[in-house]
């Protein structure tokens, strides 16, 4: 038997807490000052007032280079990105649109805004889009899919993709935890026919709210555009004949010009910060493989994922909550995916405005009589394989001031850990 455990009055493997902190936001420094002070002096916030010079503009440009994608529409956050693009693609009343059970609450509440019908498909290891169950979820009414790639883990998207074909949906990815990614080689966000990004304070790099959508489709653009902005035809009055013969009410999503400068101080942060984490975790993942009794998560392309969370399986849910609080008095900060004790936005079984029964008729899309499907309603526990492999994953966050030591001490703490509470074979 090992050494005695830091919960059980042993010494811990590492002397101070192990914790991740924000990757872009841990950044900021004179480069972000003078970029936002460079915006004030100018004073021209509003994006359409500082053509050519827009900020919004640059990032856009940056968004179309850096992926390889034709259009780019720079939004005020990973919300507003995700509507926006649902508008583009034309979803709407009467519509069913497949979201994993395992995501942040706004990208159902995007589905909800656009007056779509959100169906839950559960995760799979990868603890993305399971497939399999996106197949099984589909009906007449389905007109498409959001894989979300969480955690800067890409989702399966070969598998997604063919279902997706095969029953002619559209595929709007939601990269908001997972900038920088990719996925067999393509960048994240150039699989489907639209990628949308955030730039809120949690993400690789950030501007502490803000979001861009991503397409190669003039038709999707224009009505995303049309969507993020209510005066769009005003702006275009100049042009002999419209871009468009159709209209869209819209809201103002417009990102501001400070909001904006600081992403564009922050994109040469975007490689080195994923680049470390990405050794960290390789190193912490490689030494995790010879540990008894855990599985790793299933990471469907290791060269893709941003590394910035390291995940694992226990056994059983409750091995799980003891290997975590044991975990963290090793000062390894850690914690398990789902715990029914915490409301945690990022698992189905914690939105309100689905779970609760509540939500008023007018608020709730699959009470519109346009609505001719199945879904009349939401339960707590009609994702139970998804609940499963949440409850029973631990998940370490990873930033860029973590060491490949850093990564030796954590697996060495798991495997204390798992040697002292998981059965060996």
């Amino acid at each position: 038997m090992t050494e005695r455990l830091a919960i059980d009055g042993g010494q811990p493997v590492r002397a101070e807490r192990l914790r991740a902190g924000f990757h872009g936001s841990s950044e900021i420094d004179a480069s972000e000052v003078t970029a936002v002070t460079d915006v004030l002096k100018e004073k021209t916030l509003f994006r359409f007032i500082a053509e050519p010079r827009s900020r919004a503009r640059w990032i856009e440009d940056w968004y179309c280079e850096r992926l390889g994608r034709k259009y780019a529409l720079a939004v005020s956050s990973g919300t507003s990105a995700l509507i926006s693009a649902l508008m583009g693609v034309d979803a709407g009343p009467g519509d069913e649109v497949i979201i994993p059970a395992y995501t942040f609450v706004a990208t159902a509440a995007a589905v909800i805004a656009a007056g779509a019908v959100p169906v839950l498909a559960e995760v799979d290891a990868s603890l993305n889009l399971d497939p399999v169950d996106l197949e099984r979820k589909i009906t007449p009414y389905t007109v498409g899919v959001i894989p979300v790639h969480m955690r800067g883990v890409p989702a399966r998207m070969d598998e997604i993709l063919a279902v997706a074909r095969r029953h002619k949906l559209w595929v709007v990815e939601d990269v908001a935890q997972s900038n920088g990614g990719s996925y067999r080689g393509k960048p994240l966000g150039t699989l489907g026919e639209v990628g949308c990004f955030s730039f809120q304070q949690y993400k690789v790099i950030t501007s502490g709210e803000g979001g861009i959508v991503v397409t190669d489709d003039v038709l999707i653009h224009d009505r995303a555009r049309m969507q993020h902005d209510a005066a769009a035809r005003f702006w275009e009055e100049s042009q002999s004949e419209p871009l468009y013969n159709f209209v869209i009410s819209g809201e103002n999503y417009r990102l501001s010009e400070t909001a904006a400068a600081l992403v564009w101080a922050q994109r040469e942060r975007l490689g080195p910060i994923l680049n470390q984490c990405r050794a960290v975790k390789a190193r912490a993942v490689a030494g995790l493989a010879q540990v008894p009794g855990i599985t790793l998560q299933d990471v469907p392309d290791p060269e893709g994922d941003c590394g910035i969370t390291l995940t694992f399986f226990a056994p059983s849910a409750e091995s799980a909550q003891r290997m975590a609080a044991a975990l963290n008095a090793e000062n390894i900060a850690c914690g398990t995916v789902h715990d029914r004790t915490i409301p945690d936005r990022h698992i189905y079984n914690h939105w309100p405005f689905m779970m609760s029964g509540l939500a008023e008729d007018r608020r709730a899309p699959w009470k519109d009589p346009r609505y001719k499907g199945a879904v009349s309603g939401y339960s707590r526990e009609q994702c139970p394989q998804s609940l499963d492999l949440l409850s029973r994953a631990i998940m370490i966050m990873i930033d860029q001031h973590f060491t490949l030591q850093d990564a030796d001490l954590i697996v060495q703490a798991v495997d204390k850990v798992a040697r002292h509470l998981l059965p060996q074979g």
